[in-house]
């Protein structure tokens, strides 16, 4: 097996060698040994092939650093090894031909399969919808294969045609001096072939644009920014490319009540200064109804409460965080004779006592280290 000679070496350039470079140089050996110049010259041919290996490589900077690290055995691995033919080389470097020389050296038209473009829906959920998850039905607008012709573009029982003016190859040529110059064919655009009889229900683009309904199914724990992707959902590809997909956004409504942290809730409850200072049971709403909470005697204004398990299942684990009671103490308004006398008796009560509590602070002395 012959060796292969070091791809720098067949460049003509050093190591270091910047892109721009890299790309001078392999502009210069296509131009010197490009078959339309040397018709039937197998070392021309070999020549060719051989700059057009190494500068696939050197041009991509992950193959080339392989390829400096372990030389050609390293490209093994890569799944790379050179090109098939001239057909490998002007598909791949089709874009570049065109740069080097104004006009393109393609052998056939290049008919690529193309991916179809992706969509967008925005849909609106209400709160319990996006933590619970929801079926739903959506209706878009998008292009669809024409069902009269099946993407074919021509009415029904006619066909493609070969192109008359490139004979179907989708360039046209000319001569001059040392090279064949290939064009696209201006008649067909470069397809090679021509619709005699367009189909009448998509006007000869093998597409119609329609509405369709399609079932979304939106897990629970979905929030605002959340989006889903229908795969396939998208628009028709290209010369038998794949469809795009459909991502589908989401918006979820605020609640009137419940606030949302992550996977937890967040709600304030008011409860009386008596319900506080002599505990009570009350009920709190929750997602999934109400649940009894044990206000303990004592409880002062802010104070949180937790309900481990009541909040929001996760997109990922599927555990659902908490549900987190703040306590909001309401000061009594618009008070009878009785509750007010009630209340200046326990402001009587309640004032002796702190009054106690500030004498024996007074009899102790001043705080160790007070100034």
């Amino acid at each position: 097996m012959i060796a292969k000679r070091d791809y720098y070496e067949i460049l003509g350039v050093d190591r270091n060698a910047p892109d721009d470079e890299l790309k001078a140089s392999y502009r210069k050996l296509a131009l010197k040994y490009h078959p339309d110049r040397n018709p039937a010259d197998k070392t021309a041919e070999e020549n060719f092939k051989e700059a057009a290996e190494a500068y696939e490589v050197l041009r991509d900077p992950q193959k080339r650093n392989i390829y400096d690290q372990f030389g050609h055995h390293g490209l093994e691995g890569t799944g790379f090894s050179g090109f098939g033919g001239f057909e490998d080389i002007f598909s791949s470097f089709g874009d570049i031909f065109e740069d080097f020389f104004g006009f393109s050296t393609g052998r056939r038209p290049r008919t690529r399969a193309q991916r179809g473009s992706d969509l967008r829906y925005d849909i609106s959920l209400d709160f319990m919808e996006g933590a619970f998850g929801t079926e739903t039905e959506i209706e878009i607008q998008k292009m669809e294969v024409c069902p009269a012709c099946k993407g074919s573009a021509c009415e029904e029982g006619t066909y493609h045609e070969a192109c008359s003016r490139c004979q179907g190859t989708g360039q046209v040529s000319q001569t001059q001096g040392f090279f064949t110059i290939r064009t696209t064919c201006p008649y067909c655009r470069g397809k090679g072939q021509t619709i005699p009889h367009p189909c009448s229900n998509c006007r000869g683009s093998g597409q119609i644009k329609l509405r369709k309904k399609v079932a979304v199914k939106i897990p629970g724990g979905v929030d605002s920014g959340s989006r889903l992707r229908l795969t396939g959902e998208g628009e028709p590809g290209i010369n038998g490319g794949p469809p795009g997909d459909l991502y589908v956004f989401i918006h979820v409504k605020p609640h009137e009540f419940f606030k949302r942290d992550d996977t937890n809730i967040t709600c304030q409850i008011p409860i009386s200064f008596v319900q506080a200072a002599l505990g009570d049971k009350i009920g709190i709403p929750t997602l999934n109804g109400k649940k009894t909470l044990d206000i303990p005697k004592g409880t002062q204004p802010g104070d949180l409460f937790r309900f481990r398990g009541e909040g929001i299942p996760s997109l990922r684990s599927r555990r659902r965080g908490d549900q987190i009671i703040q306590i909001m103490v309401k000061t009594p308004t618009n008070l009878t004779k009785k509750q007010e006398s009630l209340l200046k008796e326990f402001a009587k009560l309640e004032s002796g006592r702190l009054s106690n509590k500030l004498k024996n602070i007074l009899k102790s002395g001043p705080a160790k280290g007070a100034i």
